[in-house]
This record gives structure tokens, C-alpha cells and sequence, in this order.
């Protein structure tokens, strides 16, 4: 005989399950006592929010399925926001819910939430399971669906009473049974042919990849496109580390603090190459002067996306390593391209950031002796806010899966439980979660987390004492009047070392560099709170409304 939550968790191990991250109560605890034998590693979090985030960044750090598992009710809808920061950036995650019995469905019993149905729109798919047989075919479609095609997460809701339910035999599991769900992978061959022409015709083509390319594993065949017809290339906000930072044609980041040259350069090339994007209004700015003179290729697995806010010349549906592939068999190396390629090396050259010769201990100084010691060896994971974009900016990123932040939601607080989650997948990397003083507080309780495994995550504080990014809008468009955006002071070092966690307060720069080591060389976590100039902001940056070469901050040209 078997349990329903026996049968859940042998589910779980078939699909390669290693690690999950939750929070126990009443309605799960047939699971937990399951879990009391089971060889799947369970870490206890101290809020289901973190375990959502953690089930998040284990799968951006690693490519596989996250899973997360919370109780009925208020646990349930602790993990609202971590389902819809992995449903915005397609991040495949399963997260595991208990329910009310089957008898109590609907009465508003003690802990009860209609999880499902909050949760319909920030899902690919969910379940409510009502027998116990039919639990090993669902944990497998749920897989199935958060891990192909567009990713992002599933949710499975299982009442009490089908996890106590005992069964003599269990149901043998089957392919996945999802009727409708078919995601195109190849490409069509004629939209292929006629992107293949574009891009050998095109003067002063521009590949604008996102975090479609990473999903895909398609890295290294965007960089052999680029190199072989001489296109430069910019990333999203999630394509970061797709190509790497210092490669020749790289470009950097595209949008609202974006840089100079990426955005100049879309906006007068003659071809804009879409691959593993969305067109989302922080990459776009003003969408009618978005690349207005060029033709547009876009591939992408989601056909919903294509055309949805700018209009395409060629639409590829399809995995986008499947199809760059495709294209790459049909081209041949491209010469001409010298004119493009000096325009573009002048935007970048003009903008080129110097050596930080100021006194005051900035933001771009840090993340640059950061990127320094770690090269090629660290994973960062950041909050949001200006501490976000002062990573994306200053941070050289060379290889995917090593930047990992919330974009499409923009999640204050998800840094800090998701690089616990990125350890678990990577236990071999060193880990940064680069925070704000104002996201860090959002989940601060997670250094009981670290504390209690020994996680050595290393946390970067960039602390202003101020809600940064509002601070910046109120400077900038609203003539300084900053409207409940100061933080009064806090001791983090103090905080930390009341949990177990090492901690070292900075204000000076010469303290940059050992402070650093001291937290990299550290076998455990480590708090570093950096006391950074308060008004600092983040240039350039492209206001409300604008086109994308309208930037404030910028230099001219």
C-alpha cells in the first residue's frame, strides 16, 4: 500500500528531483512525513515566498525544474508572487500546494484558498488533484509542460485527504497526455529562407537577443551568427551573459538603462535580428521609434509574441537554437560590413566608462573589483532597484546562467532566497546576491536559512538608505520632494551576526578589495554592507514615453 504522498514524492523522483524548497503546516504534513525518509534533499526557508524564489533561481541557475512546496491557504498564496516572477521571465518551476479535503472543497474551511484559480493567470497550467491515482500522471505532465516550449511554472494542488488516500496499485505513467499543447521547435523553412536573405542583403543589421537565446541554450550559435556576418549584438535584461560582455561585438544592454551604443545602433540599423524576445516596454521605450528604419526577423518558441507590440517582417515560431541553426547552414561569411562596424565602435568607444577617480565609494567601482576577483567563476544574483541595473551595467558577464534577476515582474526581494536557490544548483560557483538596502529587508529573514544549512552565499549591500529608484523618479520628475522614499540606518552586520552569519561593514574605498576577499575566501555566508553615496543614480536612462536614443545622461555623440 502506498500513499498519495508517497506516490507524489516517487513522482518527483522520477523526474530527476534532487532538491525542493518549502515550508510545512497542517495541510501538507502527510507529505512532510513522507519526506522524513525520503532521499530528496527538502530545505526548510523562512517564508514561502523565499521558497518560490529559491525553486526560481535553482532553475535559472541550472536549466532544470524547480520545486517549491507550501501548505494550504495563506502558504499557498505566499507563493503568488514567486509564480508570477517566474511566469514574467518563462522559468520553469512545479510548485507543489496542499489543500483543504475533497468533502471541505468550497466551504471555506480553516486555511482554505482557491490556489487554482488564483493562480490561473500566472500559470502555463494547473491541477487540483481529487484521486491519488491520477498523481503520477500528473506530476509528469507538469513537468513535461514547465519544461518545454515557452517554460514557466505549473502548480499542483493536492486536498489531504488524496494524500492520505492509500492504493494497493499504482497507475503506470505515460507520456505526457496534453492535448492542444504542441510547441513548435523547427522553424518553418520558406520564413527561414527568406531570414537568411535579409540578413546577407542588410547594410547594418543589429541581433537583439533575450532570455529566450539562454532558455534555448542557443549562446553559442548567436555568437557564430555574429561573428560570421559581422553583427553586433545587444541583450535584454535576461540575455545578459549570452554573449559575453568584452567579445568585440557585444554591445552590452539594450533599453531604459541600457547602453549608448546598443541604443543608438537600433535605432539606425536597416535589419533588426529578434531572437528570444519580447519587445517589453522597458527594452522598446517609445514603440513607434523603436528601429524604425529596419526590417524585423523575430524568432521566438511563443508564437503569441511575435507581432504582439511590434510589427514583423519575418516570424519564426520555433526553438531558437533549432532554427539559428538552420539559418547558419545557409549562410556564407560576410565582408563589407567595416562602415557599420566603425560607426558602432565609435558609439562605443564615446561612451566608454573611465577609471572612478571620485573619493566617494561608488556603486561602478564595487561591481568592477567584483568582476575583477571573480572573472569567469561567480554567479550574481541581484535584487531590484538601482542595485539591479548597477550590476547589469557594470558587471561583465561571459557566460549564461550567470546573471540572475527578476525582469518581467521586477521583484523586490527575490535576489537573496533566489541565490540560495542558484547554490543548490551550482554548489561549485560562488554565488553574490548584489541587494538594495530596501529589497534586501523585503526577505532579510532568509539569513536563518543560510545560517541553519551553512549556504555561503555572499550578500553585497549597496546602501543608500533610500528606496533607490523611487528616490531617482522623485529627483528627476518630481522636482525632489522624496515622498517616503528615506530608510533610517541599519546595523545588517548586527542583524546578521544575531543569525550565525558573518557580516563587515564598508564606507571607504580602499576597504573595497579586502572587504571582497574576506567574504569570497569565507567557507560561509557573509553580509557585506556597503554605505554608498546616498544621491547616486543610474545613467543613462532613457525617461517615460521616450525613444531609446533620447537618454538622459548620456554623452554626445
Amino acid at each position: 500500500m502506498k500513499t498519495g504522498a508517497r506516490i507524489l514524492l516517487e513522482g518527483l523522483q522520477r523526474e530527476g528531483v534532487e532538491t525542493i524548497f518549502g515550508y510545512p503546516g497542517g495541510s501538507v504534513l502527510p507529505i512532510y512525513d513522507e519526506l522524513y525518509d525520503s532521499e530528496i534533499q527538502h530545505i526548510l526557508v523562512r517564508h514561502e515566498q523565499a521558497a518560490a524564489h529559491a525553486a526560481d533561481g535553482y532553475a535559472r541557475a541550472s536549466g532544470r525544474v524547480g520545486v517549491c512546496l507550501a501548505t494550504s491557504g495563506p502558504g499557498a498564496c505566499n507563493l503568488v508572487t514567486g509564480i508570477a516572477t517566474a511566469y514574467m521571465d518563462s522559468v520553469p518551476m512545479v510548485a507543489i500546494t496542499g489543500q483543504v479535503p475533497t468533502s471541505m472543497l468550497g466551504n471555506d474551511a480553516f486555511q482554505e484558498s482557491d490556489i487554482t484559480g488564483i493562480t490561473m493567470p500566472i500559470t502555463k497550467h494547473n491541477y487540483l488533484v481529487k484521486h491519488a491515482a491520477d498523481l503520477p500522471q500528473a506530476v509528469r505532465d507538469a513537468f513535461y509542460i514547465a519544461g518545454t516550449g515557452r517554460q514557466g511554472p505549473v502548480l499542483i494542488d493536492i486536498p489531504k485527504d488524496v494524500m492520505t488516500a492509500q492504493l494497493e496499485e499504482v497507475p503506470p505513467v505515460g507520456t505526457a497526455r496534453l492535448r492542444g499543447y504542441q510547441p513548435t521547435y523547427e522553424g518553418h523553412a520558406l520564413q527561414i529562407e527568406k531570414a537568411v536573405g535579409l540578413i546577407a542583403d542588410a547594410a547594418r543589421p543589429v541581433l537583439y537577443v533575450g532570455g529566450g537565446v539562454i532558455a534555448a541554450g542557443a549562446s553559442g550559435e548567436v555568437a557564430r551568427l555574429a561573428e560570421l556576418m559581422l553583427i553586433p549584438i545587444t541583450t535584454t535584461l535576461m540575455g545578459l551573459g549570452a554573449i559575453p560582455c568584452d567579445h568585440p561585438l557585444s554591445l552590452g544592454m539594450i533599453g531604459m538603462h541600457g547602453t549608448e551604443a546598443a541604443n543608438y545602433a537600433v535605432t539606425e540599423c536597416d535589419l533588426l535580428i529578434a531572437v528570444g524576445v519580447r519587445f517589453d516596454d522597458r527594452v522598446t521605450g517609445k514603440i513607434e521609434a523603436f528601429a524604425p528604419n529596419a526590417r524585423v526577423i523575430h524568432i521566438d518558441i511563443d508564437p503569441a509574441e511575435i507581432g504582439k507590440n511590434k510589427p514583423v517582417d519575418v516570424p519564426i515560431v520555433g526553438d531558437a537554437k533549432s532554427v539559428l541553426q538552420r539559418i547558419l547552414h545557409r549562410l556564407v561569411k560576410k565582408e563589407g560590413r567595416e562602415g557599420w562596424l566603425d560607426r558602432v565602435r565609435r558609439w562605443k568607444e564615446a561612451a566608454a566608462l573611465g577609471t572612478d577617480t571620485s573619493a566617494a565609494l561608488g556603486p561602478a567601482y564595487i561591481l568592477a573589483e567584483m568582476s575583477d576577483l571573480l572573472g569567469e567563476n561567480g554567479i550574481i544574483v541581484t535584487e531590484v532597484g538601482q542595485n539591479q541595473m548597477w550590476a547589469a551595467q557594470h558587471y561583465c558577464f561571459r557566460r549564461p546562467r550567470t546573471w540572475i534577476s527578476s525582469g518581467g515582474l521586477g521583484t523586490m526581494g527575490y535576489g537573496f532566497p533566489a541565490a540560495i536557490g542558484a547554490h543548490f544548483a551550482r554548489p561549485d560557483e560562488t554565488v553574490v546576491d548584489v541587494a538594495g538596502d530596501g529589497s534586501f529587508q523585503m526577505n532579510i529573514q532568509e539569513l536563518g536559512t543560510v545560517a541553519h544549512y551553512h549556504i555561503p552565499v555572499k550578500v553585497v549591500i549597496l546602501n543608500n538608505m533610500y528606496l533607490g529608484m523611487v528616490r531617482q523618479w522623485q529627483e528627476l520628475f518630481y522636482d525632489r520632494r522624496y515622498s517616503y522614499t528615506e530608510l533610517p540606518p541599519v546595523d545588517f552586520v548586527g542583524i546578521a551576526r544575531a543569525y550565525g552569519v558573518d557580516g563587515m561593514r564598508v564606507e571607504e574605498k580602499a576597504d573595497v578589495r579586502p572587504a571582497l576577499l574576506a567574504a569570497f575566501e569565507s567557507d560561509g555566508p557573509f553580509v557585506l554592507d556597503f554605505r554608498i553615496e546616498r544621491e547616486a543614480n543610474v545613467f543613462p536612462m532613457v525617461p517615460a514615453g521616450a525613444a531609446i536614443n533620447e537618454m538622459i545622461g548620456r554623452r554626445q555623440r
